[in-house]
């Protein structure tokens, strides 16, 4: 009996939540759901020789140049030209993280993992672009200064 108060009470607490969602999704969508309209331009790659700032421990590094047209499949991949340990010297390119090279069990590997090969699984380029909503979005460690007393406000 408890439980079926509980769902009701839930239910009628998410009607007016959906309508503010609602709103929200309709502030980021340029016409109605229901119209057939044309997809947005791309915006132009982002493509500096300027390593990103993380945001995060362990967050990893964003492609700092375009890859349009780069292969990356079971058949090659077009990153490990200039990110593989042997081409770094040449290309002057950072090399994969040793992390690359470990399998689920923490063994080194001769060459890069299966499980790591697909490079934009996790890394991805940059466009040029203004964020759709405003975010006051702060790094950790501002987070941590912040904390810390005596640190920057």
């Amino acid at each position: 009996m408890i439980t079926l108060r509980i769902l009701a009470l839930a239910a009628v607490l998410a009607i007016p939540a959906s309508g503010v969602l609602a709103q929200v999704l309709d502030a980021l969508r340029p016409s109605p759901v229901n119209e057939e309209t044309q997809a947005p331009r791309l915006q132009p790659m982002r493509n500096t020789a300027e390593r990103e700032v993380r945001n995060y421990p362990e967050q990893p590094p964003l492609i700092p140049h375009a890859i349009e047209g780069y292969q990356v499949d079971l058949n090659g991949n077009k990153c490990l030209s200039c990110h593989a340990r042997a081409r770094t010297g040449e290309s002057q390119a950072p090399m994969l993280s040793i992390t690359h090279f470990m399998d689920r069990e923490g063994q080194f590997l001769a060459s890069v993992s299966p499980r790591r090969f697909f490079c934009t699984q996790c890394h991805v380029p940059q466009h040029e672009v203004k964020a759709p909503v405003e975010n006051d979005f702060v790094d950790v460690d501002t987070l941590l200064s912040r904390a810390q007393p005596g640190g920057r406000r």
